[in-house]
């Protein structure tokens, strides 16, 4: 079962409700106040946490929220000079990256595809996987992350020949709800010559899903 979307690119209180976050990357977790709520969790779900398997649970949970939401945030997207390249489409893809759905805070798994059109530059490879990372280490919705990365790389690229391509599996659909396992939702967002010319758009959904099992 696929779900597809396309889009055109064009305190202390645990009651009280959470600050917005900032359009830039999230503060650091209070890691001693996620310790103690993690302990309280498992109490109020019938557990103990001071028993040998769950003894250091608390801290290892705070632990992991802390590197997942705060990653490297110094990422510094490369240009190389390649004047002779013009209208190439070259597509980065088999990025597989986590978030979490901000509905049910469970994971997602993010398989990532980039194309965009050189006019003069290239960019570094490995950043467009870099980026991806820092934008899915977050509590997200696959459609808002599909968008962000497409305007990120438009910035990068410094034109709107961009198109992204994230085919996620969502263990919210997948081991909750319906309990889909096979279900798999894909959002493409495409701006520039993505947009105007169908073949371009064309050979880029091709090589963006040709790992993906789909035709």
């Amino acid at each position: 079962m696929t779900n597809a979307t396309f889009t055109p690119f064009d305190s202390t209180n645990p009651a009280l409700p959470p600050q917005p976050r900032p359009a830039g990357q999230p503060r650091r977790p209070d890691v001693e106040r996620v310790t103690a709520l993690t302990r309280e969790l498992l109490i109020a779900l019938g557990e103990d946490p001071d028993r040998e398997g769950l003894a250091d649970t608390p801290l290892r949970v705070a632990s992991w929220w802390e590197s997942f939401l705060a990653p490297d945030t110094a990422v510094t997207a490369t240009c190389f000079p390649e004047r002779h390249l013009s209208g190439q489409l070259v597509v980065v893809g088999e990025m597989s990256v986590w978030s979490l759905c901000e509905h049910h805070m469970l994971p997602m798994n993010l398989q990532v595809a980039a194309g965009y059109l050189p006019d003069g530059d290239v960019v570094g490879l490995s950043k467009f996987g870099r980026i991806a990372q820092r934008l899915a280490a977050r509590l997200q919705v696959q459609e808002r992350f599909t968008h962000q990365l497409a305007t990120e790389l438009t910035e990068v690229i410094g034109g709107a020949d961009v198109a992204v391509a994230v085919r996620g599996t969502h263990l919210c659909m997948s081991m909750r709800g319906v309990r889909m396992e096979e279900a798999r939702t894909t959002t493409v967002e495409s701006g520039g010559r993505f947009l105007t010319d169908p073949v371009l758009a064309a050979q880029f959904l091709a090589a963006a899903s040709a790992r993906w099992g789909v035709n």
